[in-house]
């Protein structure tokens, strides 16, 4: 059940690629990878319950933890440079 789980989320993680790769604005794109690095934490816990190391969710923590504030530093560095082209 874990394994289907596991594959499940590598076709998300896929398709997530496909959509940051061809999405037609800037926030899809930015979304898109969000949501790439929230289908990474979620497969780093399963992988970790699948092979049996429970020490593997604090690496995802971690990594939420800085997938997080990367996708605030990214979503404020354009904002700040969108308004710079507007003044």
């Amino acid at each position: 059940m874990l394994a289907a789980a596991a594959l499940g989320l590598t076709v998300a993680m896929l398709l997530a690629l496909v959509r940051a790769v061809a999405g037609p604005t800037l926030y899809d794109r930015i979304l898109a990878v969000n949501l790439f690095g929230t289908k990474t934490v979620l497969l780093i816990a399963v992988l970790g319950f699948l092979m049996g190391r429970p020490d593997f969710l604090d690496i995802a923590l971690v990594y939420a933890m800085i997938n997080f504030i990367a996708i605030i530093g990214v979503l404020r560095f354009f904002e700040q440079r969108q308004e710079d082209k507007e003044s």
